[in-house]
């Protein structure tokens, strides 16, 4: 399953992927995002469940199934540029506008932003097509969020 999604994202002109696969993509972003400053932290992972299981309308279980999927699928897979472009291809700029929040609660999610984390969002964001100023909109969102 995971070395036909990553032929697809590596191939010279990839196709739409279809929804199953999308996910993946995007659950891969969010848990490379969660392991760039070295450490992957159970409160990260928790987020991410949060953010699949609402995104996706899962249980809980379902949410830590996937998200236990995208980890595999994140440590096999070529670099972030493919997932972004999977990413940008499959889904709106406002749905693009709403991972880069997701991204952003990950990031913030153990109270931490690390130097790599930040770096990796500055380079995801224009990535997926999202302006400086909306990613900026959706960290503010993110960070309001986190504290209620």
């Amino acid at each position: 399953m995971f070395a036909d999604l990553i032929r697809r994202l590596t191939d010279p002109a990839p196709e739409r992927l279809p929804d199953a696969d999308a996910r993946l993509a995007l659950g891969a972003l969010l848990v490379r995002i969660a392991r760039a400053d070295g450490q992957y932290s159970a409160e990260e992972a928790r987020r991410i469940d949060r953010i699949l299981g609402t995104r996706y309308a899962l249980s809980d279980g379902a949410a830590a199934a996937l998200r236990a999927d995208c980890e595999v699928m994140e440590a096999e897979a070529p670099d972030t540029v493919r997932f972004t472009r999977a990413i940008k291809d499959a889904v709106s700029y406002e749905e693009r506008e709403a991972v880069i929040e997701a991204l952003w609660e990950v990031v913030l999610a153990d109270g931490q932003r690390d130097e790599e984390e930040d770096a990796l969002m500055r380079m995801v964001a224009p990535m997926l097509g999202v302006s400086d100023p909306d990613s900026a909109r959706a960290r503010q969102r993110a960070a309001g969020r986190m504290q209620t």
